[in-house]
């Protein structure tokens, strides 16, 4: 009873990597540069192509700021494994990348950008 349980977790864990993808996201510096035109594109303009902000805050002007941050963790692994149903065993090497980036976009009047700014990382 106890090596079914064993396999049957086993499976489980086994079956957990297996998940859907994610969504490729639009927040990225070239969809910045293209998308975004000072004193051109509206909320409702960004809206659509970034979607929701993560923060909204107002600036000593009084002028609403929307900032959008995005973390992305990549993570790369080879090795070798030899796995029996019972007892697992194996070797790995990886490595981990992180990329963020974060995209602040200052609105003035009729909600028109008035300006923005971006910081982009990789290590």
């Amino acid at each position: 009873m106890k090596t079914r349980a064993f396999v049957i977790a086993l499976l489980c864990l086994i079956c957990s990597g297996c998940a859907a993808p994610l969504q490729k996201s639009n927040l990225t510096p070239g969809m910045a540069k293209t998308r975004i035109v000072k004193g051109e594109t509206s909320q409702n303009d960004i809206l659509e192509v970034f979607g929701p902000p993560n923060i909204i805050t107002r600036n000593k002007s009084g002028n609403e700021v929307w900032t959008y941050d995005k973390v992305s963790i990549d993570t790369s692994s080879s090795g070798a494994y030899g796995t029996l149903v019972v007892i697992g065993a194996g070797s790995e090497s990886g490595s981990v990348s992180t990329r963020t980036f974060i995209l602040m976009i200052e609105f003035g009047e009729n909600d028109i950008v008035d300006d923005y700014s971006y910081r982009s990382s990789a290590f």
